[in-house]
């Protein structure tokens, strides 16, 4: 798996979230990242926590082993040689508003005129089209628009934020399936392209069932805190020692719970004698089920529920994530040896081909720590041309 994409180079001019996440998914799966950032400022995540010895952990969670190169894109000398890149590149990355890299003189059109072959990925918050297409966003702004915080909370409460930068990642994961289907393109044709990625489309395309149901029903779906809207019993339910989670996503599975619960007898309670039932009787159910639920402890119900291949599992906070055995079997953990700061622990990547382990991660850049080597392995330069771009600041 580590080796997938080895020899495919890709420049990463992105920032902060769904374009470096983007990018460090495409070096976990063997490319060669080159994260251009702008002379003695850097990608402002570098400013965000947590920090170890001033290193900003956000910053080295997604942007693990790619190189470091400072560009002020904005100096004549420092365009002159990203388009010198550009032109032995593979991959770029951008994030930039709409609009931004062409001021530049850097755009799409630019590019694919001076690299044919050249794939470039644009991430915006609301693509490329569109009366909104200049505009700045923010995750917290595209989770507003898309519909998804007018799910998310529980009844008659206020909009919910998703408590992780779901619009940046998901825009992120389709950018990495749009880089990977243009290369496997330019494999059959030879030619690069533009892949156009939105924020607010990547994000409102996730909705899937909420979207079928405000055009089937006629009205927007609300709320519904933790439980399905078509599926019951779907929800977290406390026990004697805390909370869980239970889905008998069928007519089947809902007899086996009722079979492990010693409570058979509600087989034939016609209220939830179907899915349809039950989700129309959800209050009557949760109650039923509350009280169930309540006469073991967390740890025992699943124990017995897992044995009677019933889905269920416990209720984790972030910690109690990070300690489950599944988490660590499957080496999602990985520890990051970052020079200047010690060890950070960050998730790994999830994909697995062939059973291979994941890639152990690579510490993330010091700000332009690879200039020099880039410039010389790629370009070709030599002392004196780069000595002459760093007392110009172009670099």
């Amino acid at each position: 798996m580590t080796d997938i994409l080895a020899g495919i180079t890709v420049l990463d001019l992105s920032r902060v979230l769904a374009g470096p996440y983007a990018a460090m998914l495409l070096s976990d799966l063997g490319a060669t990242v080159i994260k251009i950032e702008q002379p003695s400022v850097g990608d402002e995540a570098r400013g965000f926590g947590p920090f170890i010895n001033g290193v900003s952990g956000y910053f080295v969670s997604v942007n693990r082993g790619k190189k470091g190169v400072t560009l002020d894109l904005k100096h004549p000398r420092g365009r002159e040689v990203f388009l010198r890149l550009a032109q032995k590149a593979d991959v770029l990355v951008e994030n930039f508003r709409t609009g931004a890299m062409e001021r530049l003189g850097i755009g799409y059109g630019a590019l694919s005129a001076a690299n044919p072959r050249l794939i470039y990925l644009s991430l915006t918050g609301f693509g490329r089209t569109g009366p909104r297409s200049p505009d700045p966003a923010y995750d917290m702004i595209i989770q507003g628009m898309s519909g998804i915080m007018s799910v998310t909370g529980e009844p008659s409460g206020r909009p919910v934020r998703v408590g992780t930068s779901i619009g940046d990642l998901s825009a992120a994961l389709f950018g990495v399936i749009g880089v990977a289907l243009a290369l496997f393109r330019r494999e059959r044709t030879g030619k690069g392209g533009l892949v156009d990625i939105a924020m607010l489309d990547s994000l409102f395309s996730l909705l899937e069932n909420a979207v079928m149901r405000a055009a089937v029903e006629g009205a927007p779906p609300a709320p519904l805190g933790t439980r399905h809207s078509t599926i019951a019993p779907f929800d977290v339910y406390p026990t004697k020692d805390g909370a869980m989670v239970l889905c008998a996503g069928n007519d089947v599975l809902w007899g086996k719970f009722l079979d492990v619960a010693g409570r058979p007898d509600l087989k034939g309670d016609v209220r939830f004698s179907s899915n349809r039932l039950r989700c129309e009787n959800v209050e009557a159910l949760t109650a039923v089920i509350t009280v169930i639920l309540s006469e073991r402890t967390t740890a025992e119900w699943i124990e017995v529920l897992r044995a009677a291949d019933v889905p269920a599992g416990p209720l984790n906070n972030v910690a109690d994530a990070m300690r489950d055995p599944q988490i660590i079997a499957r080496g999602m953990l990985s520890a990051i040896e970052q020079p200047g700061a010690g060890t950070f622990t960050v998730a790994g990547s999830p994909v697995r081909i062939d059973d291979e382990p994941p890639p152990a991660p690579k510490p993330a850049p010091a700000l332009g720590e690879h200039t020099e080597k880039v410039l010389k392995d790629m370009l070709g330069m030599g002392e004196g041309e780069i000595g002459e771009l760093r007392k110009e600041k172009a670099i």
